[in-house]
C-alpha cells in the first residue's frame, strides 16, 4: 500500500525550503470591484507566521465568482499592486478584448488604475481567473480565483459542490514566499516547483462529510509548474468534465493527472465508513500524500445513489472535415539539455548566451517570444489543425486562448474538448478546433516560467 501522511509531509517540505487598448472604466461606478492587493494568509500551520501574499480582494484564493450559463459577468478590476497587471478569464470562450492578455488584447493595468471587464458566459463549467502580466511572479504570490458557471438545466444531483484550487508554494523557513522569480535554473528546467502544497490556500484542508454523500469536486491546478497526479481514497466516482467541457459519457475515476491550468469535474460518493477519512491523494515520487481530507461523521443514506448522467453539452461548434483543414506545425525547442544553439529574437538571430542574458531560453519554430506574424491565420468558421512537437527534455502544458480543441488520436478519432494539453518530452500531439472566435489569440506553455522564457506565439481568426 502507498503510504499516506498529511501534516508530516507539509512540515518536512516547509522545513527544507530555504498595449492594444487603454484601461477603461467609464460607467462602471456601480459594477462590483475585483481588487488586486497585498494581504496575509494562513498558508502554513499556526506555529509559523502568516504569509505575505498578493491576492484578489487580498485573499488566497480570490473570491469564487459564480453565475449561470448565458448570463454576463462584470467586474471593475482595481490594481492596487506595485506592478502592472491584468485579469485573464481562463477557459471562457470570451470576446477578444476581454481576454486580459497584456500587450496583445489590452494594455497592462498600471498600479492605481482600473479596467472594466464585462462579458457573456456561453458555457457552463469550471473556469478560473488569474493575471496575464508577469504571471510567473503574480500567480506565485497568490493571485488567482475560481469562476464557476452553473448549468441552466441538467445540473447533477449532489449534496455538496466543492471548488478545490490546488497550488504549490516556494516558502522560506519563516513561511514567506521565496524570491528569485527570474531564476534561470527554474526557467530552463521544469519551472518554479514549490515545497508546500495547499488546497484553497490551506495546507491541511478538510471537510466533514457523511457516508454515501455525493459531491461534485471541481479540481483546478493553479500551480506555476507542478503537475499533480491525483487519486481518491475512500471515495468512488466518475470524471464528468475536463477543462470546463462535459464528457459525452462519464468516465470511472482512477488516477487523474492535471497539468498547470487544467481542470477536472468529478462526481464522487463517499464510501469510507463512519469514523474513517476519505482522501484526495497527490503522488510525489513513490509516495502518496493526502492534500484534502473528508472525515466521515455520519451516514447520509443507506445505499449509494445511481450513476450520474452526463452533463449537458456546451455549444461548441462541431469540427469540420479534418482532411481538408488548414494544418500547421509548432516545434518546441530549448531548455536545459535541449541542444538549441539560438533562435530569432527581437528581429535578429541570437545565440543561447545572449538569449539567456535577456531571460529567454525557449523557442517555438526557432522564434523566442511572439513574432510580428501569427503562427496561423484562419477565416471565421474554419477548422484548423496544429501539430505540436515537443523537441525538448521537459513536459509542457500547452494552452490555447479563446477556443477549446480536440486532440486527434493516431487512429483518426478525436479526444474530449480541452483548452490545455500536457505534452511529455519527445511527444507529438495534434489538435483541431473550429476558429469561431475572431481576434488575436495567445498559444503558450502554461508552465509559467517556460512561457516567460520564450514559449509564446499567437494566431489570428479574421
Amino acid at each position: 500500500m502507498t503510504r499516506i501522511t498529511r501534516r508530516q509531509f507539509h512540515t518536512s517540505m516547509l522545513g527544507a525550503a530555504a498595449a492594444a487598448t487603454l484601461p477603461s472604466f467609464a460607467g462602471a461606478n456601480t459594477t462590483p470591484v475585483l481588487r488586486a492587493r497585498e494581504g496575509r494568509a494562513r498558508l502554513a500551520p499556526s506555529e509559523y507566521p502568516e504569509t505575505e501574499i498578493w491576492g484578489y480582494d487580498g485573499t488566497v484564493p480570490g473570491p469564487v465568482l459564480r453565475a449561470r450559463q448565458s448570463e454576463r459577468i462584470s467586474r471593475r478590476f482595481q490594481n492596487d499592486l506595485p506592478q502592472a497587471s491584468s485579469v485573464h478569464w481562463h477557459g471562457i470562450r470570451i470576446e477578444n478584448g476581454m481576454d486580459g492578455v497584456a500587450g496583445l488584447t489590452q494594455a497592462p493595468v498600471e498600479p492605481g488604475e482600473e479596467f472594466l471587464y464585462d462579458f457573456a458566459l456561453p458555457d457552463a463549467g469550471t473556469f478560473w481567473y488569474h493575471p496575464h502580466n508577469r504571471t510567473y511572479e503574480q500567480m506565485a504570490r497568490g493571485l488567482y480565483g475560481a469562476l464557476i458557471v452553473d448549468e441552466k438545466t441538467g445540473a447533477p444531483e449532489v449534496d455538496f459542490d466543492e471548488v478545490l484550487l490546488l497550488d504549490d508554494w516556494r516558502l522560506t523557513d519563516d513561511a514567506q514566499i521565496a524570491e528569485g522569480f527570474g531564476n534561470m535554473h527554474d526557467w530552463a528546467h521544469a519551472g518554479r516547483i514549490g515545497n508546500w502544497i495547499t488546497v484553497n490556500g490551506d495546507g491541511g484542508w478538510s471537510r466533514e462529510v457523511p457516508k454515501h454523500t455525493r459531491m461534485r469536486l471541481r479540481l483546478v491546478n493553479t500551480a506555476n509548474a507542478r503537475i499533480f497526479t491525483l487519486e481518491a481514497r475512500g471515495m468512488e466516482g466518475w470524471v464528468v468534465a475536463l477543462d470546463g467541457m462535459p464528457l459525452v459519457t462519464p468516465q470511472p475515476l482512477g488516477e487523474l493527472t492535471l497539468a498547470p491550468a487544467q481542470r477536472a469535474d468529478v462526481i464522487v460518493d463517499v464510501v469510507a465508513d463512519e469514523g474513517e477519512e476519505a482522501f484526495l491523494v497527490s503522488f510525489e515520487r513513490d509516495d502518496g500524500y493526502a492534500i484534502a481530507a473528508f472525515p466521515v461523521a455520519s451516514t447520509a443514506r443507506q445505499v449509494r445513489l445511481s450513476a450520474p448522467d452526463a452533463l449537458p453539452p456546451n455549444p461548441v461548434p462541431t469540427l469540420g472535415p479534418l482532411e481538408t483543414a488548414e494544418r500547421t506545425e509548432l516545434r518546441m525547442e530549448g531548455g536545459a539539455m535541449g541542444g538549441m544553439r539560438g533562435a530569432m529574437m527581437n528581429g535578429r538571430m541570437m545565440g543561447m548566451r545572449d538569449m539567456a542574458a535577456e531571460g529567454k531560453v525557449w523557442a517555438f519554430n526557432g522564434m523566442a517570444d511572439m513574432g510580428e506574424t501569427p503562427l496561423l491565420e484562419a477565416a471565421l468558421g474554419d477548422t484548423v489543425r496544429i501539430a505540436m512537437i515537443n523537441d525538448t527534455a521537459w513536459p509542457h502544458g500547452m494552452h490555447l486562448h479563446g477556443h477549446h480543441f480536440r486532440q486527434i488520436r493516431a487512429d483518426g478519432t478525436v479526444g474530449p474538448l480541452r483548452d490545455t494539453v500536457l505534452m511529455n518530452r519527445g511527444e507529438t500531439v495534434e489538435i483541431a478546433f473550429v476558429a469561431d472566435n475572431p481576434g488575436d489569440w495567445l498559444l503558450h506553455c502554461h508552465m509559467l516560467e517556460h512561457s516567460a522564457g520564450g514559449m509564446m506565439t499567437w494566431l489570428r481568426v479574421a
